[in-house]
This record gives structure tokens, C-alpha cells and sequence, in this order.
């Protein structure tokens, strides 16, 4: 549900990419926005506003609801960068668990995945927790190497089924090796920061999805 938001934003949704974001799309002057101060020299512009994102972390929360049927719902949260979307849409899932017609069961489980800069394909995992989960919360996914990875740790163990949910997704030049089965929003190629996403750990406190200024965009070690 987007009733609170400018439309202007996107172009028609597509149920496999989500809302998609124009390449040409410049975001919102930072000055209608509550920022730090001590970040206010290193962002550019708003790009997805807060109130945004929650609007639609809602709505993949019921469509995740009403795919899932009465399966115990195994929630596998991505650390770092996906805690924040994560806690969100399980906030909406607990809303309709206990307002709506049916409810399910839902335990919580956390993985940390760490890819270096140069290092071979084969990513380094490591896993916080031993269970793992028939939904998966990822906060962004570019060209999907280490999620692929990452399901495939997942899958050893036999779960029911195994569901992705990711709040954004990149679209860039080179071929997607994994889409995930729900999407908040797709986007440029462009680095951004904020709700929980960061560069060397600064920006995560963000509660908007901001551009930084130009120049602060350097090689990122991280998830990918």
C-alpha cells in the first residue's frame, strides 16, 4: 500500500522485481528530511524515503502471509545490513498474526554472511544460529553470488520450502545469477546508504535510503 506516498516515484510494478525505480529518478531534497547533523556534508539526497519503505515492507508481509498458508514460518535474518528491514516485516507479520483471520508460528534465527574484496567466488559464510529458515530477509542483492551460496547452506538442511524476501534489488550490467521471490523495490545501479545499509559502518542509523555526495563512494567489502 502506497496511498501515503508520491506515485511520480516508479514505473508499473512487476509482482517478480517489485516497484521499480527509473534510472533517471533523483530522490528528495535532504532538507524536507530530519538528518544528523554529522552527516549532513556526506549525503546527497534522499532516495527512498522512510514512511516508503514501510508502506511497502507491509505489503510483502501479506503477500508473504498469504503464500505461506499454515506453514511455521523459520524467519533467517541477514546481518548486518538486513536487521532493520527485517525487524520491520516481522512487526507487520505479528500485526496480521494477531488481527488477522489465521495466524502462524514464527521463530527468529540470524546469519552473518562476510565476502572480502578480491577474494575467489566461493564466499566465506559464517552462521550465526543452527537453525535455518523457510523465509529468508535480505536487505539488498546485486548480482545474488552469495545468496545463491547462502542457499545452498540453506537447502542442506531440508526445509519444507525456502522463500527470499529482499527490500531492494540492483539492477546491474551483469546477469542476474539470483531474483528473489519478493522485492521492495528495484533500482538503479546507484550506492546508497541509511536503514541499516552502510559504508564502513557509518550510515546504518539512517532511518530514510540516502545517496551519498559524490567522492564518497569508494571499493565496498560487504554482502553482495
Amino acid at each position: 500500500m502506497l496511498r501515503r506516498q508520491s506515485f511520480l516515484f516508479y514505473t508499473e510494478e512487476n509482482d517478480d522485481q517489485g516497484r521499480a525505480i527509473r534510472d533517471e529518478e533523483s530522490g528528495y531534497n535532504k532538507n524536507l528530511f530530519s538528518i544528523p547533523k554529522h552527516y549532513e556534508e556526506d549525503l546527497e539526497r534522499v532516495f527512498i524515503p522512510h514512511g516508503l519503505i514501510l508502506d511497502r515492507t507491509e505489503r510483502l508481509a501479506r503477500d508473504i502471509m498469504q503464500d505461506m498458508g499454515s506453514h511455521h514460518i523459520v524467519a533467517l535474518c541477514v546481518l548486518k545490513g538486513g536487521y532493520k528491514f527485517f525487524a520491520d516485516l516481522l512487526d507487520h507479520i505479528k500485526a496480521l498474526n494477531q488481527n488477522g483471520d489465521k495466524s502462524v508460528p514464527v521463530t527468529v534465527d540470524f546469519v552473518r554472511i562476510k565476502s572480502y574484496c578480491n577474494d575467489s567466488p566461493a564466499e566465506k559464510i559464517s552462521f550465526v544460529g543452527e537453525e535455518l529458515s523457510t523465509l529468508n530477509g535480505k536487505d539488498i542483492i546485486e548480482t545474488g553470488r552469495t545468496m545463491k551460496a547462502l542457499l545452498s547452506k540453506i537447502k542442506d538442511k531440508k526445509p519444507r520450502m525456502v522463500k527470499v524476501v529482499s527490500l531492494l534489488v540492483k539492477r546491474t550490467g551483469q546477469s542476474p545469477v539470483y531474483r528473489p521471490d519478493y522485492t521492495g523495490f528495484e533500482i538503479p545501479d546507484k550506492f546508497v546508504v541509511g536503514y541499516a545499509l552502510d559504508y564502513n559502518e557509518y550510515f546504518r542509523d539512517l532511518n530514510d535510503i540516502l545517496n551519498p555526495k559524490d567522492g564518497e563512494q569508494h571499493i565496498i567489502c560487504g554482502p553482495i
